[in-house]
């Protein structure tokens, strides 16, 4: 089956057919570093995340592009309108956007380019659109004319003679259109400028993105991402300025995705109702908030709340019990002959490949774990069917759930000294109840907690598993 993915562009699920063959390349809109960002700021970067490491486990070459804006309004506003502040606050938020998105398993981008380091290819492309005549100067800056661009709109579907100045729509007088935007603005007191031929300024925000793609990526790059409060007007105007300039297409396949909501409203910072992910992961290991923001369709809104953290941290213990207990029972085991490995994989691919519809993709995993469970205490007891079937089984598991980012899963304890050990401690803790010493009992069961180990007492004996 082919990679079907949701275009904006087209409006329609389109079979993905890369610029060149094997290779993919990816550019999703980072965020502007100007405050700590927030759990909304996380769902395409998981989203994202997945889809690059389905296209490399589909066998393509992926060079993935992730932004930083650290120049904007917004930054300058919250340094107190002092350069050197704005770039130590840009530095700061960048680091611990980074650590936060390492905790959830993100993969970090191959370029991760800066919007300061790249200011002569920005003012280049402000320089041929006022060549073409799709620029001019104002006493504020330099603007796009938006009604010399015919296919104004194409993205968002929004016609220009019905639209209004709006959010992050700069009203100015000195436009000659509410909808002209800036691509460079002029110098103003306690903001950093760069020379340009339009008199020292700076960049304008959707003029960033344009140029780093283009750089990176060149001209007609695969696929371009991001939220879909981007469609319009950051990602329209990113298309009529660099098409504007090249009169080439920008992006092939356009992907956004729905909001992250809470109290069923959308989650902004500028109404206040958004969650620290820094204090999430004080309660929450990262892959349950990895698992919370693919509990959805990437399309359809999720609503955030504490009751889809606990189901979701409920729902990776069972995957990651399965992948403990399977690889206990296996231990120091070699299967003999080879096993069919089912229907899992085609169909597990298949949810990938339908608009990445991880929601189904998880099912697959649950439904081959539903299967293999059976298996383990036969495995356990060396017999030779259920050894080679659990560890195909298992093997399956593994490879599939990589894909959704659990490679946690894989990091089981090695099968030398840990498993000979923990039995000896168990045993202990068996003589000690069957001698009512329940305290010593319970003092064995709180350290094993305590380093990640959770202890279950079943009719045939104790089991354990790791806590991830």
């Amino acid at each position: 089956m082919a990679l079907l993915l949701t275009n904006t562009l087209t409006r329609r699920k389109e079979v993905f057919v890369p610029r060149e063959p094997g290779k993919v390349g990816i550019y999703l809109c980072g965020i502007t570093v100007w405050n700590e960002p927030h759990i909304g700021n996380l769902r395409n970067v998981v989203v994202f995340d997945v889809l690059r490491r389905h296209l490399v486990a589909s066998g393509y070459d992926v060079l993935f592009v992730r932004n930083y804006t650290d120049v904007d309004d917004k930054i300058i506003n919250a340094s107190g309108h002092d350069p050197v502040r704005m770039f130590v606050l840009a530095e700061q938020w960048t680091r611990v956007y980074e650590e936060v998105t390492a905790a959830l398993g993100i993969i970090p981008p191959d370029i991760a380019p800066r919007a300061t380091g790249h200011i002569p290819e920005m003012i280049e492309l402000v320089a041929k659109l006022v060549d073409v005549g799709l620029a001019y100067q104002a006493p504020g800056g330099v603007y796009f004319s938006v009604g010399k661009f015919p296919e104004y709109g194409k993205l968002s579907g929004r016609d220009p003679s019905e639209l209004l100045a709006g959010a992050r729509v700069e009203v100015n007088p000195d436009k000659r259109d509410p909808l002209d935007f800036a691509l460079w603005k002029s110098a103003k007191p306690g903001e950093p400028t760069w020379d340009s031929p339009w008199g020292p300024g700076r960049p304008g925000w959707h003029l960033e993105c344009s140029a780093m793609a283009a750089k990176y990526l060149g001209r007609g790059f695969d696929i371009h991402g991001g939220g879909e409060d981007l469609i319009f007007p950051h990602h329209e105007n990113e298309i009529a300025q660099s098409e504007g300039a090249t009169g080439e297409p920008f992006a092939r396949y356009w992907l956004h995705n729905a909001f992250l909501m809470i109290d069923g409203a959308e989650m902004h910072k500028s109404i206040g109702n958004v969650v620290s992910p820094r204090e999430l992961l004080q309660r929450h290991r990262g892959v349950v908030l990895r698992y919370a923001l693919m509990a959805a369709h990437y399309r359809s809104p999720l609503d955030f709340s504490n009751e889809l953290l606990e189901e979701s941290a409920a729902a990776y213990e069972r995957l990651a019990t399965f992948a403990t207990n399977a690889a206990r029972a296996l231990h120091h085991q070699v299967p003999e002959g080879g096993v069919d490995e089912g229907d899992w994989r085609e169909r597990f691919v298949a949810a990938l490949d339908d608009d990445l519809n991880i929601p189904a993709a998880l099912a697959v995993l649950f439904d081959l774990v539903a299967a293999a469970n059976p298996l383990i205490s036969r495995a356990e007891r060396s017999v030779p069917e259920a050894v080679a079937e659990l560890h195909t089984r298992l093997v399956t598991f593994s490879d599939l759930a990589s894909r959704l980012g659990f490679t946690p899963l894989l990091d089981l304890p090695a099968p030398t000294v840990f498993p000979a050990v923990l039995k000896l401690v168990l045993e202990l803790r068996e003589r000690a109840r069957a001698a009512r010493d329940f305290e010593a009992a319970d003092l064995i069961r709180e350290r094993l907690e305590a380093v990640g180990i959770r202890i279950e007492d079943r009719a045939g004996g104790p089991r354990w598993h790791l806590v991830r």
